[in-house]
């Protein structure tokens, strides 16, 4: 199963279900476009359907929150955008504020929305790579 073998790290500190995911979403892709950066793509493109990344991990979403985390993932391949690394840019701003103080990020209750989402992608990386050192 080639994309067991290409489970990035942020997935392997995840549920079975978002590495299911992933895995399943990667060999169909690989089936269809062949191995490479385009499979990886897609396989990040349907875990985020679901699941948005929270620190060095992935969580599930809320009920009722499916769908693209970010405007790049709800578009067709090749239309631009920025990414939202995983964090769920559709998410109310009391969401993403908890999320903020689960990852004791400081100085989130003056933040704006946009402010959050920022925080949240950079303390993700920062947890990520710390992961990745230590791992």
């Amino acid at each position: 199963m080639p994309g067991r073998e290409e489970l990035p790290s942020t997935l392997e500190r995840s549920a079975e279900e978002a590495q299911r995911t992933w895995i399943k979403a990667h060999d169909s892709a690989v089936e269809q476009y062949g191995e490479g950066e385009r499979a990886h793509r897609v396989a990040y493109g349907a875990l985020k359907h679901r699941f948005e990344k929270v620190g060095d991990h992935w969580e599930r979403k809320e009920k009722g929150r499916k769908g693209p985390s970010d405007p790049r993932s709800a578009r067709p391949r090749g239309a631009g955008g920025r990414s939202g690394e995983g964090v769920d840019e559709q998410s109310p701003k009391q969401h993403l504020y908890d999320v903020a103080k689960r990852l004791d990020i400081g100085g989130r209750s003056q933040m704006s929305k946009s402010d959050l989402l920022e925080a949240i992608r950079k303390e993700n990386r920062t947890r990520t790579r710390q992961a990745r050192e230590d791992g």
